[in-house]
């Protein structure tokens, strides 16, 4: 964004991006970048941090500004608005949280939501229209998998899907299967939208080749379908699926980017023509997040680093003790893949293990309740990535609306938990499990 504002009346805003990328030679890390990156305290009074911007809308230099930044939110002139406009196009909060947001995975833009499930709508409907098939893996988040096949269903848009950790083979013939039933539908294959590692189980799907099966299935036919992952469960540290192939990420900045358990907002990063389409239907349709959302994720990106560092740490800790349990069947951790497949996937595309993991409770959902109401320091409660450790119960909560024979085919068992660990001592979290487990 080109700063207008004169230099005799300075305006409480931000320049575009200040100069320093690196210094001495060194390109500056994501984490020193945060405390600054985007923000020019000279033009806010001085002030350290960025002010929360409380307005609805801005005054414009001049009606020829106006006008221009008109031609450029409608289309009518490429490059997008020059300056502030109306908070439901852009805002200096939200422009920018996304330029600071961006540098974690490398992508030339991101944009910011009031919810993760609103940046996955808004990216889905700006992709699609009606005979167009989405290809997706599975298990996804129960409420995106319940969009893509119940609403996206209501325009006209197909779908096809694929497990999480399925051979090459098999997504190669998924692949197929869509873009002909796309054709037969009059349509296209509008997306290939994955979630690695997969909610609730962690499965990991094999970014490098599906983007390479995508690009040979459409070999000289001009463009190709993107390919949008949901990043959450390890980004933006552990993972970074635009350096695998991937066109999109997703993140419900709810989760470790805000990981205060504070907040609702989701975000998408990539590269600026797939971003751009979906710019423009959040115009319409307004669903960037809110000012003091914006800066509170700014505030929380000062330390997404130390957090989940902390609780990745921490996760390894239980998990280690986790599997010796008498009373644990086995662990969904990222940290012990037996699978040699998946192991492969994990080496090659991801940073971490994560803090987030399924416990396979001897027994069935009798024995998984009776742990979860036992828990003393974790808390009983759906979402992750917070400071707070929180354990959840899938099949009966965040994926009770998908059928059972789709659950059990995904291996959403009833003796699942979901666990996301915090930042809490970690040999206290262990005496926690120990004990809710002796009540399974």
């Amino acid at each position: 964004m080109t700063d207008t504002s004169r230099p005799d009346q300075p305006t409480p805003r931000r320049k575009p991006k200040p100069a320093l990328e690196s210094i001495g030679g060194r390109k500056i890390s994501p984490t020193t970048a945060m405390m600054g990156y985007g923000f020019d305290p000279v033009l806010s009074e001085g002030a350290l941090k960025p002010p929360i911007f409380l307005t609805s809308t801005f005054a414009f230099e001049s009606a020829a500004a106006g006008k221009r930044h008109f031609e450029g939110l409608t289309g009518q002139r490429e490059g997008g608005a020059e300056g502030l406009v109306y908070s439901r196009f852009n805002g200096p909060n939200q422009e920018i949280l996304e330029d600071r947001l961006a540098i974690w995975d490398a992508a030339e833009e991101s944009l910011v939501f009031s919810s993760g499930m609103s940046a996955i709508a808004t990216l889905l409907l700006a992709n699609c229209k009606a005979g167009d098939v989405i290809l997706h893996s599975g298990p996804l988040y129960a409420a995106t998998e319940g969009f893509i096949s119940k609403i996206m269903a209501r325009y006209g848009v197909d779908y096809v899907d694929f497990a999480a950790g399925a051979s090459r083979e098999d997504m190669a013939s998924t692949i197929d299967e869509a873009k002909e039933k796309a054709k037969a539908n009059g349509g296209d294959l509008a997306m290939i939208y994955l979630e690695s590692p997969a909610n609730p189980t962690n499965a990991l799907v094999d970014i490098e080749a599906i983007a390479a099966l995508r690009d040979a299935a459409f070999a000289g036919e001009g463009t190709v379908p993107p390919i949008a992952i949901d990043n959450t469960f390890l980004g933006p540290l552990w993972q970074r699926p635009l350096d695998h192939g991937a066109d999109i990420v997703i993140y419900s900045l709810t989760k470790y980017v805000g990981g205060h358990s504070d907040l609702v907002a989701g975000g998408l990063s990539g590269a600026k023509k797939w971003i751009d389409p979906v710019r423009a239907l959040r115009n319409t349709m307004g669903t960037i997040c809110d000012p003091n959302t914006a800066w509170m994720l700014l505030r929380s990106l000062e330390t997404v680093e130390l957090r989940m560092t902390r609780a990745g740490e921490n996760a390894a800790k239980v998990c280690a003790f986790l599997a010796e349990h008498p009373k644990v069947e086995r662990l969904g951790y990222l940290g012990m893949i037996a699978d040699a497949s998946q192991k492969d996937i994990y080496d090659r595309h991801c940073l971490g293990s994560g803090s987030t993991f399924s416990v396979f409770v001897k027994g069935g959902e009798a024995e998984s309740f009776a742990f979860l109401d036992a828990l003393k320091i974790a808390k009983l409660a759906v979402s992750l990535g917070g400071t707070e450790t929180l354990a959840s119960h899938p099949a009966a909560m965040t994926h009770i609306s998908v059928p059972p024979e789709r659950k059990a085919r995904l291996g959403i068992t009833d003796n699942l938990v979901r666990v996301s660990i915090g930042i809490e001592d970690a040999d206290d979290l262990i005496a926690d499990f120990d004990q809710a487990l002796a009540q399974a």
